[in-house]
């Protein structure tokens, strides 16, 4: 090697310039893999919407070992992805193996018992974007066109995940439909039935926003933070509750942003291309150089 190579692997080799980005394994742990999660995710559709995802000749028939073969394998990814997971928040610090393998599997277990209410409410999703865009054909082209369905089907796994305590795993899930998608959703968000993003590019849905039944939003949406305050030694203060609520029935027109902590209340409408800081009531109806009507 010649003497610039060794110089830069000094350099790159001193703790201070990987100390904070340097992730450290325990012996007998393993890392989160993305490619095992695409695997899951992508086993948890062929649950979730038999025939559109997996195997496309399953018929009612051969439903029962279809979604039998296919249960047990995502069980099985999600177990070593949930116990990588839980090792990963130790950040090397010693853990009890046993207690992890234990909690590892207790979530996949449960979680694998909330896929019939994951697809419950997937289904109203379904619905509300077949409904919503005049030029579906059918619930089978929202399902295997769609890049909504996608992000969102991947949202409700990360957030059954998250509820469950989970660490890291479900951000990753949601940072893949984001990747896939231009949606980006954050595990944490709080979402109801029949919900549906028309077109879907550059949404940006935040952990703490909360969003009602049969919400309709369109490309460019962002439910996002005000800049938010800083502790005594000036770092960001986590947390806190920071992003819109949205109640029922509301439709949020493209390129549109609101941020923070307001409320939109039920049946109101926002038009497209506006900033919205400030509560919306009940009913109203926002738009470009109008004033709030009902």
């Amino acid at each position: 090697m010649t003497t610039e190579f060794l110089d830069t692997i000094k350099k790159l080799s001193q703790p201070e310039g990987f100390r904070d980005i340097c992730h450290e394994c325990g012996a007998k742990d393993s890392m989160p893999s993305t490619d095992i999660l695409k695997e899951a995710v992508l086993t948890a559709r062929s649950i979730l919407f038999p025939g559109y995802f997996g195997d496309p000749e399953v018929n009612e028939q051969s439903m029962e070992y279809h979604i039998g073969a296919n249960v047990d394998h995502l069980h099985s990814l999600l177990l070593q992805q949930i116990k990588a997971g839980i090792c990963f928040s130790f950040n090397g610090e010693p853990h009890d193996m046993k207690i992890v393998e234990e909690q590892a599997t207790e979530k996949a277990l449960i979680f694998i018992t909330l896929l019939p209410e994951i697809r419950e409410k997937l289904h109203t999703d379904v619905i509300a974007a077949y409904n919503g865009d005049p030029a579906a054909k059918s619930f089978g082209e929202v399902i295997f066109c769609y890049p909504s369905i996608r992000a969102i089907s991947n949202y409700r796994i990360a957030n059954a995940l998250l509820k469950l305590e989970v660490p890291l795993i479900p951000r990753i899930i949601t940072e893949m439909a984001h990747s896939e998608t231009g949606i980006d959703i954050h595990p944490g968000a709080t979402i109801g039935e029949y919900f549906t993003i028309d077109h879907g590019t550059g949404v940006v849905i935040g952990e703490t926003a909360v969003i009602g039944n049969n919400v309709k939003m369109y490309q460019g949406v962002t439910l996002g933070a005000r800049s938010f305050p800083l502790d005594e030694d000036g770092n960001p203060i986590k947390g806190i509750d920071r992003h819109p609520k949205i109640g029922n029935n509301v439709i949020i027109y493209s390129n549109s942003t609101i941020l923070g902590a307001i409320k939109v209340g039920d049946g109101a409408v926002i038009g497209g291309n506006l900033w919205v800081d400030a509560d919306v009531p009940p009913g109203a109806k926002l738009a470009q150089n109008k004033k709030m009507s009902k």
